[in-house]
């Protein structure tokens, strides 16, 4: 029976410890001889990322008992933290501990204890490691060395390394051997050509992010393991300049093909698109002093040309993959415009065949075993389950992480992919949640509450995928409008260089225009409208709710807060000149990073805000949060802060989603005046 009542007062079988049970999905998908490897989150286990494989026979176990985390630090954000290949003794495996951040090795098959690779440092961040590549011949395994060279966060180098694997490095930092040398601030982990006589990666340079201007380098390895000729092959680092300088090309990914050439992702074009280049062509010669401007490159070939759509994506995991070449010489694709599918893709006609499936979202995290591709999907109707392309039949299946219905899918969301028209007539793309229940409906006449979704990066995209948060609001009657505002990814490198200098406002200005094309069409209650992000999103969240009083109240999480402090050393080397694009360079524009940061703006807030922090959170620190509560104490604003011990940058433990997830509503319900007895009652203080 279906039961009539007001839109944010509906009863809902999606409760917060079913949110909290599935959040996070699988990651780094990978091959270990005949079997399938991969990271998968463990919320109820202090949210450490698990190491699970997949035999040939179907059945899956964890690798690594609790408390081992297989994840990485490096650039905070992390990337490919394992790697793996078949000895005599069974699989042998290399991982970095989250804990500790030093590599293990172990042979899960002998039983015995992973055995530390790495020493530990006291300095600053210590040692990190990731995208670790095995070279079982030289008895090595090569990734990247992030190693802290004093106690701020920007006294860092990063250099690729050699690690044996022996362990005689595990207590001596001079057995670890340096391949590369720390000219550039920023490397990804080499990739090796198939004869091993050559290695490839991916450099960058403050104050550029890699989605602005990156450079590839290629060099030769000698008989005894190390790079010589080193040199740039593709790329360009651009002046630079956010004030209008001209950005340079992108590369997202390289990946050696099987006659020796290089496959590359750039952005030359203003899409990513996928290239081939001749490693013995174009490039700044050896040792040259200057590093090639436009026309490095000029040799490369488009392989899928004339489609704009996106063939990669911003790098914010080290190791991420959008392509893989296959054995048959035909390269696996993810790419799309907004959303993404698998492909496979004939280089020498520019054939794209893509897969059957039911997902709109492909992670960029691929990896091949002969004729199959394995991937990471999702859908509107599914959560992230690892798939897998067996490119001689063309079936596709899934084979681990299987989406499985623990609630009756009638109460899933019915989302609808929409693009609205914002300020100077500009596309904004969004996806609309409307409330849905099948066990209720609204009284004839009331438009229901709406929360505007800003997600984090700000250089980031929120995917169309069922995810068990938006239905725990839907379901209850309170819709979502999850933003890809302009500098989002996914719709080619001019939408996302809007938010160019622009950041505070182009993003609230592009959420506000879909907020109010939601209520000036009668789809949103103009009354009932709140805004919620993350990290970036949160930046976006808070610098609303002092630019407009379109809101009626925000959730602001782990969010930027203080421009200027942020941009001197009070958050992570990765990230610390990021503004000098998004805003512009603090010495010409100081008044800009003031203006615009909520915590100067905080007497203009008078909608009551839920504001949620990790107490570990050295990417957006806490003190943010603390110097903004100052800021707004005594003015009157209802307002909550909940602090989380162990909890970093994003939640991971099931009590803290559980208790986060709550507070938001609880945070509607009391400022919609929605009648809700099914989650503690937030305090909201003034």
């Amino acid at each position: 029976m279906v039961t009539t009542a007001p839109y944010g007062g509906w009863t809902s079988p999606i409760d917060a410890r079913a949110v909290a049970a599935h959040d996070g999905r699988p990651a780094f998908v990978g091959v270990v001889g005949d079997e399938v490897w991969w990271t998968e989150p463990r919320p109820a286990e202090g949210g450490r990322r698990a190491l699970v494989r997949r035999r040939p026979d179907g059945t899956e176990e964890s690798v690594l008992p609790a408390p081992w985390n297989v994840r990485s630090r490096v650039l905070e954000y992390g990337g490919q933290p394992w790697a793996g290949t078949v000895t005599e003794h069974g699989p042998l495996v290399v991982f970095s501990n989250f804990a500790d951040q030093r590599l293990y090795v172990c042979t899960p098959d002998d039983g015995d204890a992973p055995r530390p690779l790495t020493p530990l440092s006291g300095t600053g961040g210590g040692l990190r490691w990731v995208d670790p590549v095995l070279r079982p011949e030289l008895g090595e395994v090569w990734c990247v060395l992030e190693e802290f060279t004093g106690d701020r966060p920007t006294e860092v180098r990063r250099v690729i390394a050699a690690v044996p694997l022996d362990g005689s490095a595990a207590e001596d930092r001079c057995r670890v051997r340096e391949l590369s040398d720390d000219r550039h601030r920023f490397v990804t982990g080499p990739r090796i050509s198939p004869d091993g006589r050559r290695a490839a990666w991916i450099t960058w340079d403050h104050p550029l992010m890699p989605w602005e201007g990156t450079l590839v380098r290629v060099a030769r390895i000698t008989g005894e393991g190390e790079f010589e000729d080193v040199r740039t092959l593709v790329g360009d680092l651009g002046t630079a300049a956010p004030g209008g300088g001209a950005a340079g090309e992108s590369v997202a990914q390289i990946e050696w093909a099987a006659d020796g050439s290089l496959l590359f992702v750039s952005d030359r074009s203003g899409w990513w698109e996928l290239q081939r280049i001749d490693p013995d062509g174009g490039g700044a010669d050896p040792g040259a002093g200057e590093e090639p401007g436009p026309g490095a490159g000029d040799g490369a070939v488009a392989l899928c040309p004339s489609r704009q759509e996106e063939f990669g994506g911003p790098l914010w995991n080290v190791g991420q993959r959008w392509f893989l070449p296959l054995e048959n010489g035909t390269v696996a694709v993810i790419h799309g415009r907004g959303s993404t599918t698998l492909g496979i893709l004939d280089p020498v006609t520019g054939e794209l065949v893509d897969s059957a499936g039911p997902w709109t979202e492909w992670a960029p995290t691929l990896a091949v075993q002969g004729s199959r591709v394995l991937g990471i999907a999702a859908g509107p109707h599914s959560s992230y389950e690892i798939a897998e392309l067996d490119t001689c039949t063309g079936r596709t299946r899934v084979i681990a992480c299987r989406h499985a219905d623990v609630l009756d899918p009638a109460y899933y969301p019915r989302p609808r992919s929409r693009t609205f028209t914002g300020p100077d007539g500009r596309d904004i793309h969004a996806h609309i949640y409307p409330p849905h229940n099948p066990d209720h409906r609204a009284p004839d006449g009331e438009l229901p509450p709406f929360v505007v979704w800003a997600h984090g990066g700000p250089t980031g995209h929120a995917p169309m995928v069922l995810d068990l948060e938006i239905a725990y609001f839907t379901s209850r009657g309170i819709g979502i409008a999850e933003v890809n505002y302009g500098g989002s990814t996914g719709y080619g490198r001019e939408y996302r260089e809007r938010l160019r200098g622009q950041w505070g406002v182009v993003d609230v200005e592009d959420c506000a225009a879909v907020a109010r094309a939601l209520t000036d069409e009668g789809t949103a209650d103009r009354a009932r409208l709140a805004i919620r992000g993350g990290s970036a999103g949160g930046w976006t969240a808070a610098a609303s709710l002092t630019a407009t009083d379109l809101y009626a109240c925000g959730t602001i999480s782990y969010p930027i807060l203080d421009l200027t402090a942020w941009a001197t050393d009070e958050t992570h080397d990765f990230e610390s000149q990021y503004l000098e694009s998004l805003v512009g360079p603090l010495a010409e524009v100081p008044d800009r990073y003031r203006d615009r940061s909520p915590l100067h703006r905080a007497d203009r807030i008078a909608a009551p805000f839920l504001l949620l922090q990790g107490l570990d959170d050295v990417i957006c620190p806490p003190v943010q949060c603390e110097r903004f509560l100052a800021a707004v104490a005594g003015r009157g604003t209802p307002h909550a802060y909940l602090a989380f011990a162990g909890e970093g940058h994003g939640f991971r433990r099931a009590d803290t989603i559980v208790r986060a997830v709550e507070a938001e509503l609880s945070l509607y319900s009391q400022t919609f005046g929605l009648a809700r007895s099914d989650v503690p009652v937030l305090e909201l203080r003034g």
